[in-house]
């Protein structure tokens, strides 16, 4: 017997036996992959797991000119996102679609991990919003390059010809038939707007079924830009509705296509109209984030959930350095962040980008031409070892990576972005007192209150589109500079029956009334003067029930009923109120505080310089009477006063009666609708003002007009009593000494 013939034909037999082993092991795994790939969902297939790192916000900007185009944004954190491109188009919307526009982009990750998919709405909205009837499938291997694809409804489909619209549509991959599903929603006739899908071709240039109806409002409202997300075994589509009510629903489904049940309550977290929700999972994390767009305010809301039912919002940690309108947002690989720096980050941008909470970040300064950018930074900030902490981005390196004296100039920094020569740019840091308050306001009045010995402003609420914030906020300090938000003191949506709207332009008077005080709160509400009374200058105010003043005074023809300002005569004790824009009112408060004798109504426009913004103050035998000229929305608006002998008496001019006005050298801008401060028992004096955002707001157009700020400057007089003229700064005033 040939031994070594049997262990060698053995050999062969158990090779072929393990061959065989691996093979049915093999085809076992392969049988089980492609059951997961048909039962699970993208976000659960092992094919599109990656380490995603950083985020990308695709989006548009608004309705006009090259505002209908795709932007990209970045974040590391899902929270803070810078635009690239310096916040212009990456896609040229005249080379993809049919209309000239395009709007409400949805970018998706495909199945095999690498792929990326873009769908947007083919729109001009000066064309109308019944005007579409196309949208653009666009598709990528690298976030750079973008192939497109116009899909034309109406004619591609013969039974589409009473088409109104198509609008808003996004991707998503259907597991159970391996292919893109696109959905979107389309109005006919005269029918409400209702969801539809179809499939896109495996080339994502065409699609390859007709439309099929995927959902409607049962409520019978309309029922747009839809999102839908897979989560916990369900598919959850966020939509608008519209109709009876208005705002964003969930509708939850086992299944992708059919089943949808409505869960019938809002979740957005606003009062204000919402659209565009879109939904992303943070990384590293079972939170998603549920944002949308406030269209009618110019803003966007970021609420976090991480059960698709309770909201809650984060406004305050989320920051962006541009206005974005209905867009997505997608997790994103460190790698690919890198790759989208290289073709759109500049070093501006990476500069301007910091950290560091001490920086007021809507003021900072950047300046291609001449490589130049200026950090104001808040009162106490050590700048002999300042770190702006600029964000890190992958594929940016920026050097020096420590702290650096900013007291000595400005500070050399070399920005290298991956693939691009290094460009050296300059830095320079100061301390800002102005703008005193965070974020946008208008219209301040400011009180010194007895009773707890601290400052209050009290200023419109800015930064909404058209003047139509609906609530008013007050804001304490004991030294002039470093202000403490106090909260909402009066919502007029919940407060105010009469007037629940446009919210502007307050003002407060502290009585003593027995061994307390009280706080009368006269302020604007839909173009009428109301009065609200608390018993603390932080609040709650109560409303009176009814306006004060709702007509205009006899002999006027035009103008609004707004901007109340109170004053107490010191002679007499009496209490006046005026208001009034294009005309000057007056009329004396009744001892209640909460109304006024109609009978003492007297118009006292001082000259055609008048606009609006009255303010009275008393100093040596005299009564100051200041107002704004212009308009808001100029840079030219500005302050002026006159003189008179009593609080209701004819206002003298003086021949240089300007007050304050923009300071261009400065980049300082519309320095308006002011409130005049007296420290008490000292003869210094402040002025209170708003003015346009600085560095942007000159560059804004109308928009200036109702994103603006708040500062404070010191107010003089020569020896006969005139107001030297204010030089509005940055700087403001060092901290009042206590």
């Amino acid at each position: 017997m040939n031994y070594n013939s049997i262990i060698s034909s053995r050999k062969r037999s158990i090779f072929k036996l393990a061959v065989l082993v691996v093979a049915l092991s093999f085809l076992g795994t392969a049988n089980s992959q492609q059951f997961t790939k048909k039962k699970l969902p993208k976000s659960e297939t092992k094919s599109s797991i990656r380490k995603t790192e950083a985020y990308l916000f695709a989006y548009f900007t608004g309705n006009s000119g090259n505002q209908e185009a795709i932007r990209f944004a970045v974040s590391n954190d899902g929270y803070n996102f810078r635009a690239l491109n310096d916040n212009q188009p990456v896609i040229d919307s005249k080379q993809i679609s049919s209309t000239g526009g395009v709007r409400d982009p949805h970018i998706l990750r495909g199945e095999d991990g690498k792929t990326f998919y873009m769908v947007a709405t083919d729109m001009t909205s000066d064309k109308g919003w019944d005007s579409n009837r196309a949208m653009v499938l666009l598709k990528s291997s690298d976030l750079i390059n973008w192939s497109s694809a116009v899909i034309n409804i109406q004619k591609k489909y013969p039974n589409q010809e009473n088409l109104k619209r198509v609008w808003a549509p996004q991707t998503i991959y259907d597991v159970q038939k391996g292919k893109y599903m696109i959905y979107w929603s389309m109005q006919h006739g005269n029918d409400i707007d209702k969801m539809y899908y179809a499939y896109a071709n495996a080339d994502f240039t065409d699609l390859e079924t007709e439309p099929k109806q995927l959902f409607f409002s049962p409520t019978n409202g309309a029922c747009i830009d839809g999102e839908i997300i897979y989560k916990n075994n369900k598919y959850h589509l966020f939509f608008k509705t519209e109709g009876s009510g208005a705002g964003i629903k969930v509708a939850v489904s086992d299944k992708l296509t059919e089943g949808y049940v409505l869960r019938d309550k809002y979740i957005q977290q606003t009062k204000y109209p919402v659209e565009g929700a879109g939904v992303f999972k943070l990384n590293n994390s079972n939170d998603y984030i549920l944002m949308y767009d406030l269209y009618t305010k110019g803003k966007y809301q970021f609420t976090k959930t991480n059960d698709f039912e309770n909201f809650s919002v984060i406004d305050k940690t989320v920051s962006m350095n541009f206005h974005p309108r209905h867009g997505t947002v997608m997790p994103i690989t460190a790698n690919e962040l890198a790759r989208l720096e290289s073709k759109w980050g500049t070093a501006k941008d990476i500069l301007t980008s910091v950290e560091a909470s001490v920086v007021k970040k809507t003021n900072i300064k950047a300046d291609g031409d001449t490589k130049q950018v200026h950090l104001p930074v808040k009162w106490g900030t050590n700048l002999s070892a300042f770190q702006p902490n600029f964000t890190k981005f992958p594929g940016v390196t920026i050097d020096p990576k420590s702290a650096q004296d900013f007291t000595k100039g400005a500070v050399k920094y070399m920005v290298t972005i991956e693939s691009r020569p290094a460009e050296i740019w300059s830095v320079s840091a100061s301390v800002a007192n102005n703008p005193v308050l965070d974020g946008f306001y208008a219209d301040p009045d400011i009180m010194y209150a007895e009773k707890t010995a601290k400052y209050y402003i009290y200023p419109t609420s800015d930064g909404f589109d058209g003047w139509s914030g609906t609530y008013f906020k007050t804001f304490s300090s004991t030294d002039l500079v470093n202000w403490t938000d106090e909260g909402i003191i009066l919502d007029l949506e919940k407060d105010v029956p009469w007037g629940n709207r446009n919210a502007w332009a307050p003002c407060i008077m502290e009585k003593k009334v027995g061994n307390d005080f009280k706080y009368y709160f006269y302020f604007t509400a839909a173009q009428k003067i109301g009065v609200a009374v608390a018993n603390k200058p932080e609040g709650p105010f109560v409303d009176s029930g009814k306006p004060l003043v709702d007509k205009l005074p006899n002999g006027v023809s035009g103008g609004q009923q707004i901007d109340p300002e109170v004053f107490t005569d010191p002679k007499t004790g009496k209490n006046y109120l005026y208001w009034g824009n294009g005309y000057m009112a007056c009329a004396e408060l009744n001892d209640d505080m909460i109304s006024i004798k109609s009978e003492s109504i007297t118009v006292m426009t001082p000259d055609d310089t008048f606009r609006e913004g009255t303010t009275v103050f008393f100093r040596n035998g005299k009564y100051y009477f200041l107002w704004s000229e212009d308009d808001t929305r100029s840079e030219n608006y500005r302050v002026r006063y006159g003189i008179s002998d009593t609080p209701t008496g004819k206002i003298t001019i003086p021949k240089n009666n300007l007050v304050i006005a923009k300071n261009k050298e400065a980049g300082i801008y519309a320095t308006g609708h002011n409130s005049i401060l007296q420290i008490p028992g000292k003869d210094e004096w402040y002025i209170i003002y708003h003015r346009f955002n600085y560095p942007n707001g000159i560059t804004m157009g109308d928009a200036a007009g109702f994103n603006r700020e708040v500062c404070i400057d010191k107010m003089e007089f020569d020896k006969d009593g005139a107001i030297l003229l204010v030089t509005p700064t940055h700087e403001g005033n060092k901290p009042l000494k206590k």
